[in-house]
């Protein structure tokens, strides 16, 4: 089971003192990451820091998790407004029609996030994603276009 969808690099995680938890058993890889996570470095750092491949990062994250030794730091990331979303909707409506709100839903959710809670470092990605589902290049190109911008006032 995997208890990480989607992009994790961004996120940090801090580690957690449980009463109780009777012996735990970690290799050198979980116990460095768990020396790291002090809640003010993302993943992607530490995974830097312990020259870790994503993927390896990304397990390792995942086991502390499953043995409750770690626990994501919430206010660390900024999630996409509904101005946001309300923009993407009209925008890519504009470009191929009545199923842009569809495709923005089936986007965020191969993505691995909810619209609710999509994390503002991938908006970019999300756009990204979404253009590919414009045939035409000239409106593509406005799309993208005007997504940056709305990108760039937003602060994503």
């Amino acid at each position: 089971m995997n208890v990480l969808p989607g992009e994790i690099s961004f996120m940090k995680y801090r580690r957690v003192a449980r009463e109780g938890m009777g012996e735990v058993s970690l290799d050198g890889r979980m116990l460095g990451v768990l020396l790291e996570l002090d809640g003010s470095r993302t993943v992607a750092e530490v995974a830097a820091r312990l020259s870790l491949s994503p993927g390896a990062a990304r397990s390792v994250i995942s086991r502390l998790l499953k043995l409750d030794l770690i626990e994501p730091v919430e206010e660390a990331v900024s999630v996409l407004d509904g101005d946001f979303f309300d923009y993407l909707r009209a925008q890519l409506s504009a470009a191929i029609g009545p199923l842009a709100e569809i495709l923005i839903e089936d986007a965020a959710e191969d993505l691995g996030h909810s619209l609710t809670r999509f994390p503002g470092y991938g908006a970019a990605e999300l756009v990204d994603l979404l253009s590919r589902e414009i045939r035409r290049e000239d409106k593509r190109n406005t799309f993208k276009r005007n997504m940056v911008e709305k990108i760039k006032e937003k602060g994503y």
